[in-house]
C-alpha cells in the first residue's frame, strides 16, 4: 500500500496478514516485519495500535477466538434437524478455514497465548475451546431428543470432533481434502446414531 494512503480498519488488515503469513510460511516465520510486509504497510502501523508484537498476537487471538465462538453459536439450535452427522460436518464449513488453521498453528507454536486470551475472554474461551463446548452442548441436546444414544458421553465426543478439527488444521490446512476427511471421521463416529428424533 503506498505511503500516505489510509488503511481501512488497520487492525483487521494486519490480522488478515497474520493469517496469510502463517498459512503460507508457517508460524516460525512470523515477525512484525513479515506481517507488515504481507499487509503492504509500514512497520510503524502495527506499533501504532499495539504495544509490542506479543500484544498484537494476543489481540489477533482474542479477535479470532471470538470469531470462532460466534461461528458455532447456533449449533445447539440445529438439534433435531438434518442428521447429527450432517450437522457436525457442517462445522467445517461455518468455521473460517484460514482462521481455524492460523489459530491452531499459532497456539500450538506459542502455547502461552492461551492464557493471555483467557485473561481477556475468560477461562475456556481461547481458540477451539468454545467450539468444543458448543459441540458438547449440541450433542447433549440431540441426546435429549434420542438422536444420540443415552450411553454416549457428549463431552468426550465433542473432544474427539475438536481433536479431528485440530489435526486437520495442522496437517491439511485449508486444502480441499479437509472437508471430506472431516465428514468421514464424523460419519464413523456417529455410525448407528438414530436419524430422527425419538
Amino acid at each position: 500500500m503506498p505511503r500516505g494512503v489510509a488503511t481501512p480498519e488497520p487492525r483487521q488488515h494486519l490480522f488478515a496478514a497474520v493469517e496469510r503469513v502463517i498459512v503460507g510460511e508457517g508460524p516460525s516465520r512470523l515477525t512484525s516485519r513479515a506481517v507488515t510486509r504481507e499487509a503492504g504497510v509500514a512497520t510503524g502501523l502495527l506499533f501504532t495500535h499495539f504495544t509490542n508484537f506479543d500484544d498484537f498476537l494476543v489481540g489477533y487471538a482474542v479477535d479470532r477466538s471470538f470469531q470462532l465462538a460466534s461461528a458455532v453459536a447456533g449449533l445447539t439450535a440445529r438439534a433435531g434437524t438434518a442428521t447429527v452427522t450432517e450437522n457436525l460436518s457442517e462445522i467445517g464449513q461455518v468455521l473460517p478455514p484460514i482462521t481455524l488453521v492460523t489459530m491452531t498453528r499459532l497456539m500450538a507454536y506459542r502455547p502461552g497465548i492461551t492464557a493471555d486470551v483467557e485473561a481477556v475472554l475468560g477461562p475456556g474461551n481461547a481458540g477451539l475451546q468454545p467450539v468444543e463446548r458448543a459441540i458438547a452442548g449440541y450433542l447433549a441436546a440431540e441426546q435429549q431428543l434420542g438422536r444420540v444414544p443415552a450411553s454416549a458421553d457428549p463431552e468426550a465426543l465433542a473432544l474427539v470432533v475438536t481433536g479431528v478439527l485440530h489435526h486437520l488444521a495442522l496437517t491439511d490446512g485449508t486444502g480441499p481434502l479437509a472437508a471430506g476427511r472431516l465428514h468421514r471421521a464424523i460419519a464413523a463416529l456417529t455410525d448407528g446414531f438414530p436419524t430422527v428424533a425419538q
